[in-house]
């Protein structure tokens, strides 16, 4: 007898929730952090970009390092011989990833995989674009932290960049995947696919744009009075010159006229 797919709650696993778990986690030790190391006058807007940067940075160190880790770690023999370009060292009779690790974070790697096949394996793109957000994004993230703390107003530009870099990296992970077909992504199951990829995913667009837009609504207003300061400066300026002018112009008038009232004099 035919079975229809899956239901929700029949995906929901010990792996599975202690990954939830484990988010949460992380999330509520940003906000205890927030608490204890920014002052009580702290805007809320400062505060939530604080707690944002520090989860993504815990993101990046816990979740996306453990993947880097078992992508260049864990492996296993293929069978195969000889060189190829879309394996880990080109050497395809070794397979390495999270598939082929039974510890705690590797089966959190192999729920996730159920949803994007590529990171169960040593994805050569996916673990390209991870080294970058990891060894560059996530200490980013913790600098920028830093500076919301130290009420550094550079923090802006560094926003910029890091939401920027957040952006493109999930363009790069997603688009080649969708033009290509959604081969690597099990879009059939309800939990992978809205849960897993549209949910957990779409969570490093929203907020990304959001922090870009408070950036230009910081740096917009700084280069309008630094415009209108240069228009100022220019204007005063030309004044002074004119002014200037005319005052060599009196001078020199009045050098002439002593000169011929000298002459009738003789």
């Amino acid at each position: 007898m035919a079975t229809g797919p899956p239901s929700f709650l029949s995906l929901i696993d010990g792996v599975t929730i202690g990954s939830f778990l484990l988010v949460a986690l992380l999330l509520f030790l940003a906000y205890a952090l927030s608490v204890f190391l920014l002052p009580p006058r702290t805007s809320t807007k400062l505060r939530i970009i604080f707690i944002w940067h520090l989860f993504d940075g815990l993101i990046h160190f816990v979740f996306e390092g453990s993947f880097l880790y078992y992508s260049f770690t864990a492996r296993a023999a293929t069978g195969l011989t000889g060189p190829s370009s879309h394996v880990l060292w080109g050497d395809s009779a070794v397979a390495y990833g999270a598939r082929h690790s039974q510890a705690p974070l590797a089966k959190l790697w192999q729920e996730y995989a159920k949803a994007d096949f590529r990171w169960g394996e040593s994805d050569i793109c996916v673990v390209a674009l991870e080294l970058l957000t990891v060894f560059v994004g996530g200490p980013l993230a913790l600098w920028i932290c830093d500076m919301v703390r130290r009420e550094d107003q550079r923090m802006w530009f560094w926003v910029t960049v890091l939401a920027t870099g957040e952006l493109y990296g999930g363009f790069m992970t997603f688009v080649p995947e969708w033009l290509t077909g959604s081969h690597n992504l099990e879009t059939s199951n309800f939990m992978y696919k809205w849960v897993h990829l549209f949910f957990f995913n779409t969570i490093w667009v929203w907020i990304p744009l959001w922090l870009l837009y408070e950036a230009y609504n910081t740096f917009l207003p700084a280069l309008q009075l630094q415009a209108m300061v240069s228009t100022v400066s220019g204007t005063a300026s030309a004044l002074g010159g004119a002014t200037f002018g005319a005052d060599s112009s009196d001078e020199e008038e009045e050098e002439e006229d002593s000169e011929g009232e000298g002459k009738k004099a003789k």
